[in-house]
């Protein structure tokens, strides 16, 4: 059975690279993927890409997935106090679901209470915020804690897809 990975980008300026990149990396090694914004109309990148997302952010359910990536660039702050999707966030780690993020990505996860505890990492913008929210910021390029995946920017975008990949396949 295929695993699956909901990648979640900005309705305007998600970072091209942090969900292209990666989304390339788990489609190659047969993880099925799909992206949610927080309406289905198109969305554009900080570079331009334009991406017709497959769901909405209100029709994403961690039991129907495997993954949620939090995707980086300016518009992802959309998400910094958004209800939903700090509560798909918060769905995922309880139910022990690979839950990630790069970029200001992280700092979703962080306003949601997962990386309580946890070795993170994000975009420098953001690591005051990790650390108030109680994550041992490190500033290394990618960060696994537990099923917990953190990327730093846009050019840790290939690792971070890799240890996405590398995670999903060691869960059977």
């Amino acid at each position: 059975m295929s695993k699956k990975a909901v990648f979640i980008i900005a309705q305007n300026n998600f970072r091209d690279e942090e969900l292209l990149v990666p989304k390339e990396i788990l489609v190659k090694n047969g993880i099925t993927v799909k992206v949610a914004a927080k309406i289905k109309s198109k969305a554009i990148g900080k570079l331009g890409a334009e991406i017709q997302p497959d769901l909405a952010l209100i029709e994403v359910k961690a039991d129907d997935f495997e993954a949620i990536i939090f995707v980086g660039g300016s518009g992802a702050s959309q998400y910094f106090d958004d209800i939903s999707a700090l509560n798909l966030a918060r769905d995922f780690f309880g139910a022990k679901k690979i839950t990630a993020g790069i970029c200001i990505g992280p700092s979703i996860l962080a306003n949601a209470g997962v990386l309580m505890g946890k070795t993170a990492t994000a975009f420098p913008s953001q690591e005051d915020n990790l650390k108030n929210k109680g994550a041992d910021y490190t500033g290394m390029a990618v960060e696994i804690d537990g099923r917990v995946i953190t990327g730093k920017d846009p050019n840790a975008a290939k690792e971070f897809g890799e240890k996405l990949v590398n995670l999903l396949t060691e869960l059977d």
